[in-house]
């Protein structure tokens, strides 16, 4: 890995309207970076974390576009999603969990809709 590894986000452009209220622009996306830490920007949501903090990962997709598209909570458990596309991403299972963006709760995962989930994936090594 160099000092930072960038993951872009993959955009469904018909959502373009919905990602300029958020602030989501082609700088977003997931960095690993050479101190050890996964940074994670979606417009003015970021989620921080070391690398040793993740658990496991699983490329999933595709989605509803519904539950994939937007800074949005799960609705089964506590984790928050990053999504600019409902096709694929990368689901990012925390050991200890992060502190809360949105909603009530710390989240104890974060999908990522970047444009190379498997690449993200393999990056992170779990």
């Amino acid at each position: 890995m160099t000092d930072t590894s960038f993951f872009p986000y993959r955009f469904d452009r018909r959502w373009a309207l919905l990602f300029a209220l958020l602030r989501v622009s082609d700088d977003d996306g997931v960095r690993l970076t050479g101190d050890g830490m996964l940074r994670a920007t979606y417009g003015w949501a970021r989620v921080e974390t070391p690398l040793s903090n993740i658990d496991h990962t699983l490329v999933t997709g595709p989605h509803r576009w519904y539950t994939a598209v937007g800074l949005r909570l799960s609705l089964a458990d506590d984790g928050i999603t990053f999504g600019t596309n409902h096709e694929a991403g990368l689901c990012i299972e925390f050991v200890e969990p992060v502190s809360r963006v949105i909603g009530l709760r710390d989240h104890s995962a974060l999908w990522v809709s970047v444009a190379d989930p498997a690449g993200l994936a393999a990056a992170i090594g779990r």
